[in-house]
């Protein structure tokens, strides 16, 4: 179950990408890729709490929620055809990309504490 998870995780994440350089070609097809995949990132995200105890933790646990809702205002904001929406998603991707880097070092920290 948790590969399966892994793979739904990633393919979302390769359509959201994808969704975002179609946009440019064709808006209406890329907002419905964007807003199924930013769906099914969240879901994802949402039934994979941290798995430690630390408050740093679940405090980049919260920062990739943060990142689901601003990926759903950007693909709401794709529906509108409105031009904020790139500004949405680049603060996800950060938020996301922080969140990636710094998680399994605290984990690891977490596991040697014990």
């Amino acid at each position: 179950m948790r590969n399966l998870k892994d793979i739904v995780y990633r393919l979302s994440g390769i359509l959201i990408l994808f969704s975002a350089l179609l946009y440019l070609f064709e808006p209406v097809v890329a907002a419905w890729i964007m807003a199924v995949s930013v769906v099914v990132f969240t879901v994802v995200t949402i039934t994979t709490p941290y798995p430690g105890k630390s408050v740093r933790g679940r405090r980049l646990f919260n920062f990739q929620v943060i990142a689901c809702l601003l990926m759903i205002a950007s693909a709401y904001l794709m529906f509108k055809q409105r031009n904020e929406w790139p500004l949405f998603m680049l603060i996800a991707a950060i938020l996301l990309f922080y969140s990636a880097i710094i998680t399994p070092k605290v984990l690891e920290s977490e596991k040697e504490a014990k």
